[in-house]
């Protein structure tokens, strides 16, 4: 099977062929008009590798100027560029991939916009690559205009080794018959069935304890992690991987020897964890990504794994429904309808007993169902150990509403209005899905950034990125102290100075047709998981010295502006954002005590 890099190759070599034919069928017809040679024969081949890349460089400029003037024709201007010194810009894909791989996320975005404003257009390879903090905009991308954007050809190409059809690489009728079917199991009743969160609650609590009261630190994002993990696996199909049972990881330094316990779930784990990484690494490439996959897809090793664990249990699952099938036991006109025990994949194989189409959506599912909230969980506890004052007041209405064993209900996370507003303050300086991207399909203008100004023009086929990451962090759009961590800003007239009046300036699930189904699940179990831990543990504090010292803040962040020069983390990211190698935390068991409260 050819490597990505290689059908890249064969791809660029079919195009300079063509253009070469064109080349000398372009000089042969010259020649006959003139009725004569015009270059000897022995510097045809000369002549022809100086006229391609001649024709492409033409073709360029020509589709450039035709911008500009479509651009003008439409009473719009076109996109400020952010050149690089490098033919195509390449220094500056190289400057954003090592950002990427070293940095803080956005680091050298924040200085564009400062010079270009909220919209600016890398073009980094000769392909638009337009990128917009600007709220109007991704209103636009995401609600407005949603039928003049798509995932598109390109990101599908990068995700579908991962992702395959799922519902988030896909587009028209493939992404509407995901979303159809996948949208029922998500209503209330199944998204507010706690069951599942409080087993692995306390499961991910007694594993905490156990290594804590051993005088380890933990790597809370590892706990998180195995929870989110257990609770997608059992909710999505019923058979949990017991990621919780395996032993934590020991700070660094401190592994016991001969400690090498490594179990089918975090091999499991550690595989889906790769691949992400890889094609999260490949949409940073842009267009060059399979010239780092010549040798092999750099996916297929770990997803050989992923697919090893997962295959049985939705073989499993198509045959039970075959089964039932077969039995009478399926009744046509229901097939929306929902058991109280039913899990995503017994729904999904009533629609479907492709075991690809099944699989696809599943892995789609259980990484906006996993991933994000153990982020969310890992960036929450992050704030509680910076800000012991949050801490103090967020567990007084926990001890006020639940109390310290009752379990949380619906009603409590509906009355509990500090919680939602810590979980949103959360959401907003550190969302899960700090970046994203569309493809245009038409021509297209979005609207002007300043008052008076014209309207920027987005040519057919262009790249859209758009950061709520960045949009998030604005002080024009959120106050002068966008960039401290302030719950009450969901609470006070800052509340109703900004947010209220301009909603789309907050998007942690996105929004319009593609807005996230599993938001309230994401709420109930990010709820649920803060409520147990605040009953079982009064303080947090955050133990650097436990981290691998790759993994530890460099020392010249303190001289950055901005939230980096505070940060105690070294927040990264692929599809989803995470503590680089983990969150390392010590935490207090809360007293029995009522007057410790």
């Amino acid at each position: 099977m050819l490597t990505p890099g290689f059908l890249f190759i064969l791809r660029g070599i079919a195009r300079i062929f063509i253009l070469s034919i064109i080349s000398l069928g372009a000089g042969y017809f010259i020649e006959t008009l003139l009725g004569f040679t015009v270059v000897p024969r022995h510097l045809t081949a000369v002549a022809v590798a100086l006229a391609v890349p001649t024709l492409i460089a033409a073709r360029i400029t020509w589709v450039y100027h035709a911008q500009r003037r479509r651009a003008f024709a439409l009473g719009a201007a076109p996109v400020p560029v952010w050149s690089g010194k490098w033919p195509g810009s390449v220094d500056l894909l190289v400057f954003l991939m090592g950002r990427f791989e070293r940095g803080y996320p956005g680091e050298g975005f924040w200085e564009a916009i400062e010079e270009f404003g909220p919209i600016f257009n890398l073009r980094v390879l000769w392909q638009n690559t337009i990128f917009t903090t600007q709220p109007e905009h991704i209103k636009a991308i995401l609600a407005t205009d949603f039928g003049g954007y798509e995932k598109g050809s390109r990101f599908h190409e990068i995700m579908e080794s991962v992702l395959g059809t799922g519902v988030f690489n896909s587009d028209g009728d493939m992404w509407k018959f995901h979303r159809s079917m996948t949208r029922p199991f998500f209503s209330r009743d199944r998204v507010t069935h706690f069951d599942i969160f409080e087993r692995h609650a306390d499961d991910a609590i007694t594993a905490m304890k156990s290594r804590l009261r051993s005088g380890y630190s933990i790597d809370f994002q590892d706990v998180m992690s195995r929870f989110t993990l257990d609770s997608a696996t059992e909710f999505l199909f019923g058979k949990c991987v017991h990621a919780l049972q395996s032993r934590l990881p020991y700070p660094h330094g401190m592994k016991p020897a001969g400690d090498t316990e490594r179990t089918q779930a975090d091999i499991f784990a550690e595989a889906f964890g790769e691949a992400q990484y890889v094609i999260a690494f490949r949409s940073r490439q842009g267009d060059t990504w399979p010239l780092f996959e010549m040798f092999k897809d750099a996916t297929k090793a770990p997803m050989k794994i992923v697919h090893a664990y997962l295959n049985p249990i939705l073989r499993e699952g198509i045959e039970r429904q075959e089964k039932a099938e077969l039995e009478g036991k399926v009744h046509e006109g229901k097939i929306d309808e929902i058991d109280e025990d039913e899990t995503l994949l017994d729904h999904l194989v009533k629609h479907t007993k492709d075991l690809t189409i099944i699989k696809d959506e599943i892995l789609n599912i259980m990484i906006a169902g996993r991933d994000t909230t153990a982020a969310t969980l890992t960036f929450a506890i992050y704030a509680l150990a910076m800000y012991p004052h949050i801490l103090k007041k967020l567990r007084a209405e926990v001890m006020a509403k639940v109390g310290p064993t009752r379990r949380l209900t619906y009603d409590d996370i509906r009355d509990m209005k500090y919680l939602r507003a810590f979980i949103n303050e959360t959401l907003r300086v550190f969302p899960p899905v700090p970046f994203n991207v569309r493809d245009t399909i038409n021509e297209t203008t979005l609207s002007p950034t300043t008052e008076g100004g014209k309207p920027s023009y987005i040519p057919p086929a262009s790249i859209v990125t758009y950061s709520v990451f960045l949009m998030h962090r604005r002080t024009d759009l959120w106050g002068p102290d966008a960039l401290e961590f302030d719950p009450d800003r969901f609470l006070d007239e800052r509340l109703h100075k900004y947010l209220t009046p301009n909603p789309f300036i907050f998007l942690p699930f996105n929004a319009g047709p593609r807005i996230c189904l599993g938001q309230q699940f994401a709420y109930n179990e990010t709820s649920f998981m803060l409520v147990k831990l605040l009953q079982n543990f009064d303080s947090v504090t955050l133990d650097e010295s436990a981290q691998p010292p790759d993994s530890r803040i460099p020392p010249e962040w303190a001289n950055v502006a901005g939230r980096q020069s505070v940060e105690r983390f070294f927040p990264k990211m692929h599809l989803t954002m995470y503590a680089h190698k983990g969150l390392w935390v010590k935490m207090r068991e809360a007293s029995s005590d009522p007057s410790s409260l």
